[in-house]
């Protein structure tokens, strides 16, 4: 159900047709069955609705007594069309639609995914949005209910997508291969290479709103072009041209002369603040340079990538030319927070493995999820002790490669983590994370991380807000404090490279740094191919200036070990 169905639900002026009150009715007993209501009375409302869709004539038109003597109508549904065809509302269902999270409403545009799935979602596995649902898919959790098949959650899966995918805002990794075709199609079609992916794309913003590019081609050629073939014109102002079509992405070009293509790209490449500061300390003459490098070398400046563009402190930098050496993804040297068949992972701990040394990594650590992450099969105690036994029986068959015990643990509701310090103990590193009670104050949700932080079996700090790109925002928390915390109990903060993640926001890396905080990046691995995610966390550490070696999982297998041992001497 749309939003914009939702508010027409509402609104007074709402003409009460049949089928307005049928989809009311309709509505109202869906929502029942959602909030777990008596399944007699929801059917109730399912079967008016089916019964006035088929009168061959208006409600509106009838006399009150005709109304109560229709087949099917009782006197209580009788009432209930009476008061929506005055006021063009119906009470009950307002109530259901107010008392109803906004993201459980939408889930009923999904195919497949009916009022009693609905049901499931929102009481047993606490999901409340869109995108948490879309998390839980991608983690393997729905199969584990009642009603849940693998054909069933990857139906949902590929329900949510499309649906997303109609809402204009896009992650980076959802829209990358998307933006990579429509520029090689550019060029082919326009027969002109001059075709350039500038502005959030270029910047590696882990949200896009729109593609953009700078080109030679008039911009009138390719307004036609789009108008032509379907596309909405955007905007249409001086150099600027955007589009949209039915893959609901806006598509924006910026049409140069050929001797501005540099300049052009260099400005859109910007954020506003970097922008406005280059230009006030620096300047930049418009048609003057042969390629963007051109910028930066007449000024006796290290080139300065789109990436990091973002705030003026990288402008200074670049003027002594000390810009840091970036990571890359190839500088990644194991696989940190990975969750395996013994939880909700996909794979088994030989696969990941195998999978892991294919790809060249020294070593692999298994974090699967704690015993308090039930609907996640997380591991009791003897289940740990079960899988300590696998992972030294591997190990013995696959060294100098090494698979490190870990696990995810929860962190509770008092900032505890959910085992005793007996097996705490047994673990070579513990990841430390918030999965439940994510509707919490400030003041709550610091007291529960900056406890955990202080726990001396704690080494990492697992997505330290708990957000979910395009759905959930996550806890307010004060990262400034957060990472004091860590400096001090020498906790390393995870950049969980999960691309609905990306947390911590890399707004806030720089500002570890500064306090000597190791950062690891993180895929969060439930199956091998997640492994590859690491990949869209390196594009955002490289915004926040991260280098390898403040990257944990750039350690060495030796550098690692040692990182180990002195994990364990805080103990």
């Amino acid at each position: 159900m749309s939003g914009l169905f939702v508010l027409s639900l509402l609104t007074n002026n709402f003409i009460m047709t049949n089928n307005a009150i049928a989809d009311n009715f309709s509505l109202l007993g869906k929502l029942m069955d959602i909030h777990g209501e008596n399944s007699f009375k929801s059917k109730t409302y399912s079967i008016a609705a089916f019964t006035i869709e088929k009168l061959p004539t208006e409600l509106k038109d009838l006399p009150q007594d005709k109304i109560f003597g229709l087949r099917g109508i009782g006197d209580a549904i009788g009432k209930k069309i009476l008061v929506q065809l005055e006021t063009g509302q119906l009470p009950q269902l307002n109530d259901y639609i107010a008392n109803t999270p906004a993201g459980i409403l939408e889930m009923m545009n999904i195919k497949g995914l009916g009022p009693k799935k609905i049901f499931t979602v929102w009481k047993e596995l606490g999901i409340e949005t869109m995108g948490e649902l879309l998390y839980a898919c991608e983690e393997n959790r729905l199969t584990l209910y009642k009603g849940f098949g693998e054909k069933t959650q990857q139906n949902i899966k590929e329900g949510i997508l499309f649906y997303m995918g109609s809402q204009g805002s896009y992650l980076y990794q959802q829209i990358e291969s998307f933006a990579i075709n429509v520029e090689a199609k550019l060029k082919a079609l326009f027969n002109n290479p001059q075709f350039h992916l500038t502005g959030q794309f270029r910047r590696q913003m882990e949200v896009i709103d729109k593609l953009d590019w700078v080109t030679t081609t008039p911009k009138h050629t390719i307004s036609s072009f789009f108008v032509q073939n379907g596309y909405t014109l955007v905007d249409d102002k001086d150099q600027y041209v955007s589009v949209v079509g039915q893959e609901n992405v806006t598509l924006g070009f910026y049409a140069v002369e050929t001797t501005a293509i540099a300049t052009k790209l260099f400005e859109t490449s910007c954020s506003e603040e970097f922008l406005e500061v280059w230009k006030t300390t620096i300047g930049l003459n418009e048609g003057t340079y042969s390629i963007e490098e051109a910028i930066f070398s007449s000024n006796n400046m290290a080139f300065i990538p789109p990436y990091l563009r973002e705030d003026s402190v990288v402008i200074a930098q670049a003027k002594e030319n000390c810009l840091p050496a970036l990571i890359q993804t190839k500088d990644i040297k194991g696989i940190i927070h990975s969750h395996s068949k013994w939880s909700d992972g996909n794979n088994t701990l030989e696969e990941m493995a195998a999978a892991a040394i294919e790809k060249g990594y020294e070593y692999l650590v298994i974090s699967d999820h704690s015993k308090t992450a039930f609907y996640a099969q997380g591991l009791y105690e003897e289940k740990v002790l079960a899988q300590h036994q696998q992972i030294e029986e591997i190990n013995a068959q696959l060294a100098p490669f090494k698979i490190f015990k870990s696990i995810e643990s929860d962190i509770l509701n008092d900032g505890s983590l959910d085992y005793e310090k007996d097996i705490l103990e047994r673990f070579d590193v513990v990841i430390a994370s918030i999965h439940s009670n994510l509707k919490m104050t400030e003041e709550k949700a610091m007291m529960r991380l900056i406890t955990a932080i202080e726990n001396p079996y704690t080494s990492i700090l697992g997505h330290l807000t708990g957000r979910l790109l395009l759905s959930r925002n996550g806890y307010p928390v004060n990262h400034q404090k957060i990472i004091d915390a860590c400096a001090a109990n020498n906790v390393v903060i995870e950049i969980n490279a999960h691309p609905r993640r990306l947390d911590i926001d890399w707004r806030w890396v720089r500002a570890a740094l500064d306090k000597n905080v190791l950062l690891s990046i993180n895929p969060d691995a439930h199956s091998i191919e997640g492994y590859a995610d690491c990949r869209y966390g390196v594009l955002v550490a490289q915004k926040a200036g991260l280098s390898a070696p403040q990257n944990l999982s750039s350690f060495s297998l030796q550098q690692f070990e040692a990182f180990v041992l002195e994990q364990r001497k805080k103990r």
